[in-house]
């Protein structure tokens, strides 16, 4: 497999500007695939607040990019960031990226998103042609993304460096579409002409993600199972049709996790080191953990785990309708998350009335991320949908055994104790509904309670390979086999 020179296009990547997946993905497969001997530069919007907060040190280039956009000439500089070896290239403009949100204020969306990421694609794509030699693979993500693939065919086939580059566009999370009033199209100058139902036209107005959909040379989403499911009316977000139509070129590729960031044998974050074969750490961060959270300190207790955004799709209405029973039934939760405001108080009102079962911290933090995934005994995930996840990968990669809602990325990465009980690393459940997820609970709990049992289950879990090679390796085959056609 010979060198490959390829440009990620993200809107976020992991450790400069992070909301979710996306950040992780468009900041760790790029190093995966540079591990496997391809060259890689991410482009990324110049968040200045964000990159000074997470201490992301970047140098100014001796370049600008000139673009005019809604009416508006604008001179972009660019700055560099080398992150582990990794290229970054951040396109500056701070009346749009030097905010508070990536892409709104809490809870809500910036009203000029659109202007802030059209600008952002096509001053990428004029980067992109500048790097020194002929790009192979424009790698796009989500809508903020989507519209490159259409103009790298319309309008930059008259940069010969990029003229030839194939196209992948990756949907994390097809309910985030990019719609926008049609009025933006002779703003923004966009092509026009695919503007109807096979292109990027969706009730009578601009969506960015179907527009990578229909341009794209390949389309990738987080996972298998979840590639499926999105062309079922059930998870489709009105796009099953449309996604149906280019099935021929959708993959689904499991996500990965940074192994050697997320190793329990090395983490400094948690009171005890511990893996597979060296378990005593376990019980260690188990306990420190009770103590830190102000629960009885009980080794023997059932800890049920969650670190979650609050939300419908994740099905937290789910747990508040079992949590008090579980608390009754002698069960400790510890849960790490903020969202919607009516989850957030249910958590504060029961973690208020039963301080020595139950914690919650509102917010995130990645060490007390780490200490939940270390100290917990059962993680939990009940999504509605989801397209990969990592939160159930970083769970047994620390020992925390998983209890799923069988959809998704959930699917391709959790086995299941019922089906498959001699290699089995979870337990799922198939309906939404508070009483399977609690049928599943009480099974693993049940499993819990019979130590020789669950000691295998943890362990494949610990030793699951979950790395991002075997993803970058299928992902290099994709770029291989586009370019051959």
């Amino acid at each position: 497999m010979g060198k490959l020179n390829i440009v990620f296009i993200a809107s976020e990547a992991s450790p400069l500007a992070k909301t979710g997946g996306l950040a992780d993905v468009a900041g760790s497969l790029p190093h995966a695939l540079q591990h496997i001997g391809h060259q890689v530069t991410v482009i990324l919007p110049f968040y200045r607040r964000h990159l000074f907060a997470n201490n992301i040190q970047c140098s100014p280039l001796e370049k600008s990019v000139e673009m005019w956009a809604d009416n508006t000439h604008r001179l972009c500089p660019l700055h560099e960031a080398i992150v582990d070896g990794l290229r970054f290239i951040l396109v500056e403009q701070d009346d749009l990226y030097d905010r508070e949100g990536l892409y709104g204020p809490p809870g809500g969306a910036y009203e000029d998103n659109l202007l802030r990421f059209l600008l952002f694609d096509r001053v990428a794509l004029e980067v992109a042609a500048q790097l020194g030699s002929s790009v192979d693979i424009l790698h796009c993500h989500d809508w903020q993304t989507g519209m490159i693939p259409l103009l790298l065919k319309t309008q930059y086939q008259h940069h010969l460096t990029i003229a030839a580059a194939k196209t992948v566009y990756t949907i994390h999370n097809l309910a985030y579409q990019g719609v926008f009033p049609s009025s933006w199209i002779h703003r923004l100058g966009i092509p026009s002409h695919y503007y109807h139902l096979d292109g990027y036209e969706f009730h009578h107005q601009i969506n960015c993600m179907k527009g990578g959909i229909e341009s794209a040379d390949a389309i990738t989403t987080v996972s298998p199972s979840y590639a499926r499911e999105i062309m079922t009316p059930e998870y489709g977000c009105h796009l099953d049709t449309f996604l149906h139509n280019h099935a021929d070129r959708l993959t689904g590729i499991v996500n990965g996790l940074d192994i050697d960031n997320w190793d329990p044998l090395t983490d400094i974050n948690i009171a005890a080191n511990f893996g597979a074969g060296k378990i005593a750490g376990k019980k260690k961060c188990k306990l420190a953990l009770q103590e830190q959270c102000g629960l009885t300190v009980s080794d023997d207790t059932p800890l049920l785990t969650l670190i979650s955004r609050l939300a419908d799709q994740k099905g937290i209405d789910l747990l508040l309708s079992n949590a008090n029973a579980w608390l009754e039934r002698g069960y400790q939760l510890a849960i790490l998350g903020s969202g919607d405001m009516y989850s957030e108080q249910a958590l504060h009102t029961l973690a208020a009335n039963n301080p020595k079962q139950m914690f919650f911290h509102r917010g995130f933090s990645e060490t007390l991320a780490r200490q939940i995934y270390a100290g917990g005994d059962i993680f939990l995930m009940p999504s509605r949908f989801e397209p990969c996840g990592l939160g159930q990968l970083m769970a047994m990669r620390y020992g925390n055994v998983p209890v799923v809602r069988s959809t998704g990325g959930l699917i391709d990465t959790v086995i299941d104790y019922s089906s498959n009980k001699s290699n089995a690393t979870g337990f799922h459940f198939a309906d939404a509904s508070p009483e399977a997820f609690d049928t599943a609970l009480e099974q693993a709990v049940s499993t819990y309670r019979t130590p020789a049992i669950w000691s295998k289950i943890r362990n494949r879990g610990l030793k699951r390979n979950s790395s991002w090679e075997a993803s970058a390796i299928t992902y290099a085959t994709l770029y291989q086999n586009l370019l051959s056609q």
